[in-house]
């Protein structure tokens, strides 16, 4: 009959899914975009519905009995629709209309399915779904016009470059430009951009925040065209490198404190023999003479031969990496007693307060390590005081870390100094005071007990050392003091 075949042929032609219910929902006919939807090119005739789609889409089966009893038809919105192999998801906006014959009597139901997740699905809703995503990306994202005006940014740009959203519109992205970026870059960049071949660039910039801190990122920009092909807006995604940046640096400080120790430990077994030697000759000499003169001359060199030997000891102990006997640390009393063994050999003008937790703070670690830490940070803060001054320790904690500070009012060091103070044989002290070993050797032990030492001071406002060990959340019943 020619409206039959008129049916036939608009039902395998239509743009939306269709297949047709027998009244035991067994599968009558069914187009090419419901077996797309399906993922399947095999004829659904004889099959049933509730046998080809998964759990998922149990909406739809709910919904086709009741236009089949209700005999009304139903519409129903965002319906997962999901085949029985769980290998593709779709979400289908639904009609259902009731089917029936020369007698009214219902004989089944057709389906039409209109994806939402393809090409022709619903824009708005495509369109917030990537806002969200514009909204929740935990990089910086930024959209300018086709002039590189800024449009919009989202809160990681905010939480990144320190800048509210209403303080930046309007402006250009330069707003977060350091200066330290190499012209040429932004040449290539535009290049890029503009050649409708290309239309992207990508590259390492680095940003300044609005406290003037440089952040190094990996930029992404993308040139967004209207359908003439011109122009209209550019969206940049810029990735914060700092952190990666920060544990680049921690590892070639470690690599570089590796062959240093290499070296020193070759250095200091060359020297010690004949040093031994000097001593040993120094002594027999002073015992054999009287001479006053000759005796003072002989204690100066002995003084100078035991300064070396220090050095030599340092180096040593720079470059000696002993079994670490791991173990749980109470740090809260580990530090106390550090701070009260030292606090007698100290001049009475130092006042030393400590502020501890009551309780246990466990780390797990070398105890005798920890409190070589401990000690040398004690020590460095009393020879910066000069014998007058005031010395706070503390021990904190929060959900995953231990802190220990150590902070003196003394003179405070120099910028230029800080960046150095963790190189090995790197020393403020007057020649023949100090190794230049204690701060390397105390960074490699922290660095080793997977924690952090850092220094943060102002010339004239004294200086803070703090230390971050990992806690341990589960402390066993006996915890080493």
């Amino acid at each position: 009959m020619p409206e039959l075949r008129w049916f036939e042929s608009t039902f395998d032609r239509a743009t939306v899914g269709a297949v047709l219910l027998d009244r035991e929902g067994r599968v009558v006919r069914a187009n090419p975009i419901f077996q797309d939807l399906l993922g399947t090119a095999e004829s659904l005739a004889g099959l049933r519905l509730s046998d080809l789609l998964s759990p998922a889409a149990g909406r739809l089966e709910t919904a086709w009995l009741d236009a089949l009893r209700g005999g009304d038809k139903v519409e129903l919105e965002g319906v997962t629709l999901e085949p029985a192999t769980r290998e593709l998801r779709h979400v289908v906006d639904v009609e259902i209309y009731p089917q029936a014959d020369e007698h009214d009597e219902i004989t089944g139901v057709l389906i039409l399915l209109n994806d939402r997740t393809g090409p022709h699905g619903d824009l708005a809703e495509s369109a917030r779904l990537f806002y969200q995503a514009f909204l929740h990306s935990t990089n910086a994202m930024e959209l300018t016009d086709r002039d590189g005006f800024l449009v919009d940014v989202n809160p990681a740009f905010e939480r990144i470059y320190g800048y509210r959203k209403d303080e930046v519109i309007g402006r250009r992205p330069n707003v977060v430009a350091s200066g330290r970026t190499d012209p040429a870059i932004y040449t290539r960049m535009w290049r890029d951009l503009v050649d409708p071949n290309v239309g992207a660039w990508s590259g390492e910039v680095i940003n300044r925040d609005q406290e003037g801190i440089d952040h190094p990122v990996l930029l992404a920009i993308t040139a967004i065209r209207g359908s003439d092909g011109v122009i209209t807006h550019f969206l940049g995604v810029a990735v914060d490198l700092t952190e990666r940046r920060a544990w680049e640096r921690a590892g070639m400080h470690t690599e570089r404190l590796a062959s240093l120790g290499q070296l020193a430990a070759g250095v200091a077994h060359e020297i010690n023999t004949p040093l031994a030697n000097i001593m040993l000759i120094a002594e027999s000499v002073r015992r054999r003479t009287t001479d006053p003169w000759t005796r003072g001359r002989v204690d100066s060199l002995l003084q100078q031969t035991e300064s070396a030997a220090r050095i030599v000891r340092g180096l040593l102990d720079f470059a000696r990496r002993p079994e670490t006997r791991v173990g749980e640390v109470d740090l809260a009393a580990l530090v106390a007693q550090s701070v009260a063994f030292l606090k007698g050999k100290q001049s009475v003008d130092v006042d030393v307060e400590v502020s501890v937790p009551p309780h246990p703070v466990a780390v797990r670690g070398d105890r005798e390590q920890l409190i070589q830490v401990v000690t040398n940070l004690l020590n460095n803060a009393y020879e910066a005081l000069e014998g007058k001054g005031r010395v706070e320790v503390r021990v904190t904690t929060d959900h995953e870390w231990a802190h220990i500070f150590v902070i003196d009012n003394g003179p405070g060091i120099l910028p230029e100094v800080q960046t150095h103070l963790f190189e090995p044989f790197f020393t403020t002290k007057a020649e023949g005071k100090g190794t230049g070993l204690g701060l390397a050797i105390c960074h490699g032990i922290i660095e080793s007990h997977g924690g952090t030492i850092e220094v943060a001071s102002e010339p004239g406002h004294g200086a803070t050392f703090e230390v971050k060990l990992r806690r341990v959340t589960e402390t066993s019943p006996t915890v080493s003091p």
